[in-house]
């Protein structure tokens, strides 16, 4: 058993593994487990720690409190972003870090107690399996919340996922998907009626993923990536036309202000 956990005042990240099952549980309940830089350093240093482990077989992910699994990234932080290149300089990190849990060699499995939006949806479909709470709920409400937009990467990996018609009702209409919606897409594996049944459909299917062959499961795994992210174009552009936008400052201002936005097109 171990553990590895970030400072408190940024939230926490926790590794616990035992019996070859690494649980991650992110920590921050008071601010539905949104994301801090310091809990996105402290996700990639256990990725990196677990793929070095040949002892882990399964990985899951989880968010603490039972409210959220992550409600996205810290919209505080964004109020420092002078411009289009810290937009930019965002989204690749944002890239990166998602790169080192989908690019694990064994199986990982999102657990989703109540909101999965923005990154933590990122973080949920960067999963190779993901059950549900009846209550979950998915998507991508930047168009009413921030004005900002998601790397191609994300939304290559959104598609292959959901398909490109829900995603964009979560992009284009700012809709969050039911958990019985995301089943329907075939992004979900189950859902159950509480944490309880959650937690235990979570067990019985990570004991079902130790059994089985890890190289096969970790070449399929690296096999599906590729074809999913093969041939990505050029987008900097979108992501440098929507973060220097006069839309996302006026986005970040209304969030942090607890006020309705008021979009110009600019």
């Amino acid at each position: 058993m171990s553990e590895l956990a970030d400072a408190p005042a940024d939230g926490a990240v926790h590794l616990r593994i035992a019996g070859g099952i690494a649980a991650v549980t992110f920590d921050r309940p008071q601010a539905r487990n949104a994301m801090t830089w310091a809990m996105y350093q402290a996700l990639g240093g256990i990725c990196e720690r677990v793929a070095a482990d040949p002892a882990v077989r399964v990985l899951t992910l989880r968010g603490a409190g039972g409210q959220a699994f992550v409600a996205g990234t810290d919209i505080a932080q964004f109020a420092a972003f002078a411009d289009g290149e810290d937009g930019i300089a965002y989204e690749r990190g944002i890239d990166a870090g998602i790169a080192l849990l989908e690019g694990l060699p064994m199986p990982t499995v999102a657990l989703v107690d109540g909101w999965a939006v923005g990154g933590g949806l990122a973080l949920a479909t960067a999963c190779d399996f993901r059950i549900a709470s009846a209550g979950a709920r998915f998507g991508v409400p930047i168009a009413r919340t921030l004005g900002n937009c998601l790397s191609i990467a994300n939304l290559a990996r959104l598609r292959a996922a959901f398909g490109p018609q829900p995603v964009r009702r979560m992009l284009l209409l700012a809709e969050t998907l039911t958990a019985a919606e995301a089943l329907a897409c075939g992004f979900l594996e189950t859902v159950c009626d509480g944490p309880d049944a959650l937690t235990a459909a979570g067990a019985q299917l990570c004991e079902q993923l130790a059994a089985l062959a890890p190289v096969t499961q970790a070449v399929s795994k690296e096999g599906l990536r590729r074809l999913a992210l093969h041939a990505l174009p050029e987008a900097d552009d979108l992501v440098r036309r929507a973060y220097g936008s006069a839309d996302f400052h006026e986005g970040v201002a209304a969030f942090t202000a607890r006020r309705p936005p008021a979009w110009q097109g600019r």
